[in-house]
């Protein structure tokens, strides 16, 4: 039997994370995205809450909270419904700590969750995505050649966050030939030889997260820089980027949905509420729907990854289901507020530009 009920502990979780969404993100959300500038004391004030840290384990320097893919879900939704830039910002660390509390050895456990339960924000960040029409995971041209008894890396990646700040770099090659069972997990450290940031991408969205492409050439890697996953590890890890995404888009629609309903409701055309007209009010009853059926099929997927099932088929029902439906709802969001959709002094068009992104930030919509 399936319970989507979150426990009394994910509940303070949620409302707390609601909170601070609603108190301090959204109102730096749109300074943000016209500086292209997160300030540093707001991320400051969202490490405070441990969302990172806090997962990572008493020996080595955590709060030891369980490593929860609904709960992550709960925190990505309310940090999603706040500002999607901010929000990709805060989670950033994750891409290197989940990923090793799930899979590395016990020495690169050592050595770089610590660094990352400190009481300030430190950025990290993973190298996925490539500059190319029709990436695909399993067939990725970043190259890891085992050599000497070491790596070495060769590619080009795009989308990195925080790539310029970050301490350490997750990136996914290919080490033999097409398939996921041929991609490896490398953990690169800040300052690595053959590692070339270059300069920060422009974006249609996301404005306030600064994105990176990133070059590789002949990074050299001794052996115990490969995480342990294996190919049910990367499918593992795929599926809870896909999950987190899908949540995130979540908020972003519930914000959009909010929004405009708020606007329905005070807005008057010909002495009613435009509420009150059925095409505004069906556009509207249809945004909520298609909000709460997402969010079902994210928690669905997030309760099988914490159960240690195979959760890819239900990761990427949701993760495309959300891309759609969270592009359509800032669309139908932008619509009810006619012309004033359009300009700048309302967020719905900044939401739409946001929402355009979920189809690509993994870079593959079909899998």
């Amino acid at each position: 039997m399936v319970g989507f009920e979150p426990s009394e502990d994910q509940k303070l979780v949620q409302e707390t994370v609601r909170s601070f969404a609603r108190e301090q993100i959204r109102p730096r959300a749109r300074d943000a995205d016209e500086t292209g500038e997160i300030p540093a004391a707001l991320v400051e004030q969202a490490w405070g809450l441990g969302l990172v840290q806090g997962t990572v384990p008493e020996a080595y320097g955590g709060f030891g909270n369980e490593l929860s893919a609904v709960t992550g879900a709960l925190v990505a939704e309310e940090l999603g419904w706040g500002d999607l830039s901010i929000a990709l910002h805060i989670l950033a660390p994750s891409l290197v700590t989940v990923p090793l509390l799930e899979f590395g050895t016990e020495a690169q456990k050592r050595e770089v969750l610590p660094t990352y339960t400190g009481e300030n924000f430190r950025a990290a960040t993973a190298a996925l995505v490539e500059p190319r029409f029709g990436f695909d995971p399993a067939e990725m041209e970043t190259v890891a050649e085992k050599k000497n008894g070491g790596w070495i890396l060769r590619g080009h990646k795009c989308f990195v966050p925080l790539a310029d700040e970050a301490e350490h770099m997750l990136v996914y090659a290919r080490t033999g030939g097409p398939g996921l069972e041929n991609v490896g997990v490398f953990l690169v450290r800040r300052g690595t030889p053959g590692v070339e940031i270059l300069e920060r991408e422009k974006n249609m969205g996301i404005k306030g997260l600064r994105t990176f492409e990133v070059r590789l050439s002949d990074v050299r890697l001794p052996a115990e820089a490969r995480l342990e996953t294996g190919e049910a590890g990367v499918r593992r890890l795929l599926d809870r980027s896909r999950v987190a995404l899908a949540a995130l888009a979540v908020g972003v629609s519930r914000a959009a949905f909010e929004y405009a309903r708020d606007y329905a409701k005070e807005r008057k055309a010909f002495g009613v509420a435009i509420a009150q007209k059925q095409a505004i009010a069906f556009m509207v009853a249809e945004m909520a729907i298609e909000i709460d059926a997402t969010r079902l099929l994210v928690w669905e997927a997030a309760w099988k990854l914490d159960r240690g099932e195979d959760a890819t088929r239900e990761a990427v029902l949701a993760k495309q289901y959300a891309a759609e439906r969270a592009l359509e709802i800032t669309d139908n969001a932008v619509q009810v507020l006619g012309g004033h959709g359009y300009i700048r002094d309302h967020p719905v068009e900044m939401w739409l530009r946001n929402a355009r992104g979920f189809a690509t930030f993994e870079g593959l919509a079909i899998v």
